[in-house]
């Protein structure tokens, strides 16, 4: 899931659910949990351990992140396929880009750099507006990839909760098992539904987790593509993430009073999160957690 610009000001802070806690209308009404997209995407280069520290920090209720695997069948973080936004992969392989990811080794992935760009990218225009320290930029330098082992074991160790996100994977692992492989690891780290939930544009994919580990919160996400439905009406599911643009106020306000569960994706703008705040979705997928969880 990719995110908007950033805006300005910000809107009336709500107090956050207990950070290990399951978000559920029943147990959160009246608040909005804040869900930090990649971590702390606005303040730290998304998906990596300092932006997930970060919105941590910012008193963000969950983080969500994306799942990727290597060539030799490691799971690591990763958004994008080519990696070569968040990492230095063109520097380093120069002969490879735009190879996906899944034919990089993990060990090459590791020796990536996916911290010194966001310094230079600014993605959000924090840096410039002064939101982000000198000293914060320095120790994103170097910054890894982190392996999803990595990232479950410090949602555990912060005693927080993370929204993982399955996604598709380009070729060659097109047809890779991607739910065994992340329950696999789940279950070595010995992580449980207090402090993970899964989410994905492949419901199939939630479904079948679901028939193996049924204890576990799954979240259909909605408008991944241009092509792909919002559609509300699958009663598999008590929680959908939407993309925010393909959707209205009036939408979501008919869709919570059916007592269905929604947490759009990503509103950044200020404006645009109080309004939600306002009509009492379930959660707030963005890239500025500032602007809406407390510390």
């Amino acid at each position: 899931m990719r995110s908007g610009p950033p805006g300005e000001s910000r809107p009336p802070r709500v107090q956050p659910v207990a950070a290990a806690g399951r978000i559920r209308a029943d147990e959160a009404a009246g608040t909005v949990a804040i869900i930090a997209h990649g971590g702390a995407s606005s303040l730290a280069p998304e998906n990596t351990l300092a932006a997930a520290r970060k919105a941590h920090a910012l008193g963000a209720d969950v983080w969500e992140t994306d799942t990727a695997i290597t060539a030799d069948g490691q799971v690591v973080l990763m958004h994008d396929d080519a990696m070569m936004r968040t990492t230095d992969v063109a520097d380093r392989f120069p002969d490879r880009v735009p190879a996906p990811f899944s034919t990089y080794t993990l060990a090459e992935i590791r020796a990536l750099d996916a911290g010194s760009w966001f310094e230079r990218a600014d993605p959000f225009g924090q840096v410039a507006a002064g939101a982000v320290t000198a000293g914060e930029l320095a120790s994103y330098r170097g910054e890894k990839v982190p392996m999803l082992r990595e990232a479950l074991e410090l949602t555990l160790e912060l005693d927080w909760r993370m929204n993982l996100e399955l996604k598709a994977q380009p070729k060659p692992h097109d047809t890779f098992d991607v739910v065994s492989a992340v329950l696999r690891l789940v279950d070595e780290v010995g992580i449980g539904p207090d402090h993970l939930l899964f989410s994905s544009a492949r419901h199939e994919w939630l479904k079948a987790l679901t028939a193996r580990r049924p204890e576990f919160e799954v979240q259909a996400i909605l408008g991944l593509f241009p092509e792909d439905p919002i559609d509300f009406s699958d009663p598999f599911f008590g929680t959908f993430n939407p993309r925010i643009t393909r959707v209205s106020l009036d939408e979501l306000r008919e869709v919570l009073a059916r007592g269905i569960r929604v947490n759009p994706y990503t509103p950044n703008e200020p404006e645009e999160i109080a309004e939600l705040m306002a009509i009492g979705v379930t959660g707030i997928i963005t890239d500025f957690p500032q602007r809406g969880a407390r510390a």
